[in-house]
């Protein structure tokens, strides 16, 4: 049998002190650093958010910015490309107008050459003629 006595009393006081101390020395500090700790987890969640939206934002505008370059590039490319084609007919026409004022006055001096040889040699023809004459005839110089 069970007997009630005043030891039950001072068990119940002593039970309920030692779930005061437990609650103050143990489960409050623990609960204390279990909340910290689920803080600390929450804030490091949301930097986690925020550095992800903020790195496909900065994904987002960089790849813009490649765009934009790649785009400006090639206008610029195109714009070269047209400056260059235009300096390049200019060059070309130049130098088939210096090539042609070349061969006009090759073929000036040619002719003038020609001309001077003709002259040359229609003098010295006579001579010859002369001279293939005697030696054909068999007469002397007169």
């Amino acid at each position: 049998m069970i007997v009630i006595d005043g030891s039950v009393f001072i068990q119940i006081i002593n039970f309920v002190f030692l779930i005061w101390i437990l609650n103050t020395v143990l489960f409050i500090p623990i609960r204390k650093v279990l909340r910290q700790r689920n803080e600390k987890i929450a804030g490091l969640e949301n930097n986690i958010d925020t550095y992800t939206r903020d790195s496909r934002e900065k994904d987002a505008s960089f790849e813009l910015g490649i765009k934009d370059a790649r785009r400006r590039g090639v206008q610029e490319k195109d714009a070269l490309l047209l400056t260059a084609a235009e300096e390049e007919k200019k060059i070309i026409a130049g130098i088939n107008a210096k090539a042609q004022a070349e061969i006009a006055a090759i073929r000036e001096k040619i002719a003038k050459d020609a001309a001077h040889v003709r002259e040359t040699l229609q003098k010295e023809i006579e001579g010859f003629a002369e001279e293939i004459e005697r030696k054909i005839l068999g007469r002397s110089a007169s």
